[in-house]
C-alpha cells in the first residue's frame, strides 16, 4: 500500500505512454479571455478609424 505523502517514481514503457489521456480543454474562462481580447482590439480599430476620419474631414463631433 502506498501512502499519499510518498513519492513513487515509475518509468512508463511505450505501450503505457500511448494510453496516457490528457490534453487541452477549452473552458469558459479561456473563451471569455479571447472574446475580451478580440473586443479590445476591435474597439481600438474602431476608435482609430473614427479619429482618422474626423482628422481628415477636420470635423469634431459635439
Amino acid at each position: 500500500m502506498v501512502m499519499l505523502d510518498q513519492h513513487v517514481k515509475k518509468e512508463l514503457n511505450n505501450a503505457e505512454l500511448l494510453q496516457v489521456a490528457g490534453g487541452v480543454s477549452i473552458s469558459g474562462t479561456l473563451i471569455n479571455a479571447f472574446t475580451s481580447a478580440f473586443k479590445a482590439v476591435y474597439n481600438m480599430g474602431k476608435d482609430f478609424g473614427r479619429s482618422l476620419r474626423s482628422a481628415i474631414k477636420r470635423k469634431i463631433c459635439n
